[in-house]
């Protein structure tokens, strides 16, 4: 579970390193494409809104397939891509269908001990960050040495592998089809929101800390250019960076199942935030962009880890739709944080772009103390 949901996440981020590469290749401007990349995961957004849910009404295991087959025929279309236009289109689809991965991590969390749910849910998001820093290191170094185009061709060619790897592993959904309605389930998702309350506190901590993630990744090719000279596959190389959160996954699972959810995030919002106090005043030195970009990854890290875990621990028979609310919160933050720095960027530069994720931070910590996290995680079984 935990490497199929990182082959399938990192459709999501092939293009944040060769933003320079697309913009000259169908002659667009910076902020137009960073519409494009803001395009992907607003379309994954709204995946995760009307799709995901679908995991607390079908057999799981089909529907994890499903999507993944469809995502396949996304990635080759924005290979095929004449210009910009269909591509954004492509890209939009590439975004839907690539919520597999928020099918599989409910699923997880469904199977697991509820004692042990933190450390399961560690381990599968420690995949989930894996495909993320990866899919980064991949996009950026092809990039540098063949059309950025053939990215998703091959991405295509990977995913049909280990579609048929779920096909074979996967574990058989119990469960099978539940007599639910689709639209009485997808009309519940604010009701959920509204009536609970560690949700929202997660959906809030989400969108802010994935929301800070994104001003970095999503401006970080024109910072490397503009102040360093270098291209593509530098941005790839410091993607690998991120090893350090895939490392702390599973600690930080276990923190939280043994100590508590409410420090954990606390200590999200201090490791992002030290980050980007790090990019604003030393990120023209590499030294302060390499550890920046390490604590910013860990406090991404202990965000997803400490929210999946509060979230998939509020009712398991609600655990898809509820991860749904959630993860359209988390990638609607992302969304916004990259159309947010790539304007920035454009008219104030890397000073704006760390500007804009100070107001992200603000918000998180407004979030924190109006409505906080659990102390504990609920057991229910």
């Amino acid at each position: 579970m935990a490497v199929v949901t990182g082959v399938i996440v990192a459709n999501l981020n092939f293009i944040q390193p060769i933003e320079n590469l697309i913009a000259t290749d169908f002659d667009i401007s910076k902020a137009a494409v960073g519409t494009l990349a803001m395009v992907t995961q607003l379309g994954y957004a709204f995946g995760l809104l009307l799709i995901v849910p679908l995991g607390d009404i079908f057999d799981r295991y089909h529907l994890i397939q499903f999507m993944m087959t469809l995502s396949i025929f996304s990635l080759l279309l924005a290979f095929w891509a004449p210009n910009a236009g269909v591509f954004a289109v492509a890209t939009a689809l590439v975004g839907i269908t690539s919520v597999a991965p928020q099918i599989i991590i409910p699923y997880a969390g469904y199977l697991a001990p509820a004692l042990q749910r933190g450390r399961v849910l560690g381990i599968v998001l420690s995949g989930l960050l894996t495909g993320i820093l990866l899919s980064r290191s991949f996009s950026g170094l092809l990039g540098s040495i063949m059309p950025w185009q053939y990215i998703y061709l091959l991405a295509a060619g990977i995913d049909l592998i280990f579609l048929a790897i779920v096909h074979v592993q996967l574990p058989r959904d119990a469960r099978g089809h539940q007599n639910l309605r689709y639209w009485s389930v997808i009309g519940m998702l604010p009701k959920l929101f509204t009536s609970q309350r560690a949700l929202r506190g997660a959906a809030i901590n989400g969108f802010c800390l994935f929301g800070m993630s994104n001003v970095l990744w999503s401006t970080l090719a024109f910072y490397l250019a503009a102040t360093y000279h270098l291209g593509s596959n530098v941005a790839g190389l410091l993607g690998l960076l991120g090893i350090a959160g895939v490392l702390a996954a599973p600690m930080i699972g276990n923190l939280v199942d043994r100590r508590s959810p409410r420090l954990t995030i606390t200590l999200s919002m201090a490791l992002s935030g030290i980050a980007f106090v790090i990019f604003w005043v030393v990120g023209h030195w590499m030294i302060g962009l390499i550890l920046g970009i390490i604590l910013l990854d860990l406090g991404t890290q202990f965000s997803q880890v400490s929210n999946q875990a509060i979230v998939q621990s509020l009712n398991r028979q609600l655990s898809s739709r509820n991860n749904s609310v959630f993860m359209f919160s988390y990638f609607l933050g992302g969304s916004i944080g990259t159309l947010a720095a790539t304007w920035a960027w454009t008219h104030a530069g890397w000073l704006g772009v760390c500007g804009v994720a100070a107001a992200f931070l603000v918000v998180a910590l407004l979030g924190h103390w109006v409505i906080g996290e659990p102390e504990k995680l609920a057991v229910e079984d």
